[in-house]
């Protein structure tokens, strides 16, 4: 876990190493401060002249000034060495993401990866920042002001090394205890934040339905169970507190105990008041660094459990994955299904897709129809290679898809999804998703292919009209037909339009049709629909039931010979002829 969250400090390493070091020589001149400071105590002692104490008050001001300087820059450099892993996590993170197949993404909740990218990710930069400075600070603190103790005090020096076990076994229960309790919360997080994503996209429905009061108490209670969880776990963290108080003040009773019993009965001999002023001050340094350890180690037992997290997500490799020897070109816009069988999981009892055999010839128009959860989507989603078939094969353009460079097969296949996605930016950078480099005039072209040309040409900006993030400030049939623009500039071989012309009228959708036949004659295109009018007039139109291909055929012949499709059909005109 540790190596693969070093991966990610990359050019950051100089801070990260450089921190120790300006810490270590900051560590060195504060041990050495005290041991001057006791020499000056006894030479004024002693009756020395001005001169003597105005040259070692300058040393301790230059030593002073010495060590701000190297706590200073050693700050810097722990600021910029943690911000820049915290910086390369998220960009690592995402750049994983990014990689990973649908059937990657199906293991995380969005929530969860947001929470990974953000929570934990604050969680593990402040654990780092701990670790290059505080605790690197603490251990070399608490060596050299022993060392110089036991230089100074002698025996009396060892009663530091008695609270170690002490605080070793109660800092070990506090782990045992709280390492759960926060293993338990990140994942109460995960649905915190969940319930926060539902809420703010399905915001209309809730104001429709009057339901905000509902929504507020299912938050509360959610907030309330995160809130519960990280109270106990912090409740057993401040036990770090009592204990670190009750060894500072034993140490602090017997230094001043005994140390003063010294001085008092051995006349100053063999301690005296240099030495002792010293070894008080270093006593308060070993308590303070273990105070500083003690702080590392909660802020590390809470990063600890979000930085396991943050390695799933670094380490999952994706399910799909381009072969050794891939092809860089697709021959034509052909499909072949062979004897496909396809689950969304291993643990799947049931298959999506069963026994798929369908040949479709490059140009082709094939209509998809079928009820809801007859597989309709899963069967398109194997053609761009989205998932990878479970058994048998999928080819296009004569050659199995897992052969493909998979940029290469899905810049050829170009789908229109039944969720249509608009980004936040003008209406050309959305259309440029397609073709980064197409013109306006092939921009313009592809909108009156898809009948959005009309609409866009009325906005005060045109083109240049910007959409807000999710396409909210568009109808829903207005964000399909700039889908379909987007599509069609990829120019592609294979053009799946799943549902994608649900929310336009009817002759809006004819338009669209005829204007893909007679622009895009060589282009393969596959449209699912839930209308018979939508796919009519395909050369052939598949009936999708129960994850099977219950039949192939024109219209016409369906009509003639399929319940499922007549039933459709009629249902449908019926229902248009009451309206």
């Amino acid at each position: 876990m540790i190596k693969e969250l070093l991966k990610s400090v990359r050019e950051y390493k100089k801070a990260s190493l450089m921190t120790p070091f300006w810490v270590a020589l900051e560590v060195v001149l504060e041990c050495i401060i005290p041991f001057i400071t006791a020499r000056l105590v006894n030479e004024i002692k002693a009756g020395c002249s001005m001169a003597v104490i105005f040259q070692y008050g300058g040393l301790l001001v230059a030593m002073a000034l010495l060590s701000l300087l190297f706590g200073t820059l050693s700050g810097f450099s722990c600021a910029e060495a943690s911000c820049g892993l915290a910086k390369n996590l998220r960009k690592d993170m995402f750049y994983s993401v990014q990689k990973y197949s649908f059937e990657n993404i199906d293991k995380f909740l969005v929530s969860s990866l947001v929470t990974r990218m953000t929570t934990d990710v604050t969680n593990v930069q402040l654990a780092y920042m701990m670790i290059i400075r505080v605790a690197v600070r603490a251990p070399l603190m608490l060596i050299f002001a022993f060392t110089m103790a036991f230089i100074m005090g002698g025996r009396m020096a060892w009663i530091f090394l008695l609270t170690v076990p002490l605080l070793g076994f109660g800092l070990s229960m506090v782990i045992r205890k709280t390492v759960p309790l926060f293993r338990k919360v990140f994942k109460k997080y995960d649905n915190l934040n969940s319930s926060i994503q539902e809420n703010i996209k399905a915001m209309r429905v809730v104001k429709s339905f009057v339901r905000e009061d509902y929504e507020e108490k299912k938050f509360g209670a959610a907030a309330e169970d995160v809130c519960a969880d990280f109270t106990r776990a912090e409740r057993i963290l401040a036990f770090n507190g009592p204990m670190m108080q009750f060894c500072i003040y034993a140490v602090m009773v017997f230094v001043l105990s005994f140390g003063s019993y010294t001085i008092i009965t051995t006349h100053g001999v063999a301690l005296d008041v240099g030495q002792f002023s010293s070894l008080l001050t270093y006593n308060f340094m070993m308590l303070n660094s273990l105070m500083m350890l003690s702080m590392v180690f909660v802020m590390i037992t809470m990063a600890g459990e979000s930085a396991k997290r943050i390695v799933e997500v670094l380490t999952e490799k994706s399910t799909l994955d381009n072969p050794e020897n891939p092809v860089y070109e697709v021959a034509d816009g052909s499909i072949v299904f062979d004897h496909v069988n396809f689950k969304y999981s291993k643990k799947a009892e049931r298959m999506a897709l069963a026994n798929i055999n369908l040949e479709i010839k490059s140009g082709e128009t094939i209509g998809i129809i079928g009820g809801t959860g007859s597989s309709k989507s899963s069967l398109i989603q194997l053609i761009s290679r989205l998932y990878d078939v479970t058994e048998g094969s999928v080819k296009v353009g004569g050659r199995d898809v897992r052969e493909y460079d998979l940029d290469t097969l899905r810049n050829q296949v170009a789908v229109v999804l039944q969720k249509n996605i608009l980004f936040s930016g003008t209406i050309k950078d959305n259309l440029r998703w397609g073709n980064k480099e197409a013109t306006d005039e092939e921009m313009i072209e592809a909108c009156k292919m898809a009948c959005a040309d009309e609409f866009v040409s009325q906005f005060p900006d045109g083109y240049d009209t910007w959409i807000e993030q999710g396409g909210a400030n568009v109808s829903g049939g207005q964000k399909q037909r700039l889908c379909i623009a987007r599509a069609l500039l990829k120019r592609p071989k294979i053009l799946i339009l799943d549902d994608s012309t649900s929310a336009v009228d009817t002759k809006t959708d004819a338009s669209i049709r005829k204007a893909l036949r007679e622009y895009i004659p060589e282009t393969t295109k596959i449209i699912i629909a839930q209308r018979t009018a939508s796919v009519e007039d395909a050369d052939r139109i598949i009936v999708m039931e129960g994850g099977t291909i219950n039949d192939v055929g024109t219209h016409q012949e369906l009509l003639e010979r399929n319940p499922i499709y007549s039933e459709i059909y009629t249902s449908q005109n019926k229902a248009g002829d009451k309206e």
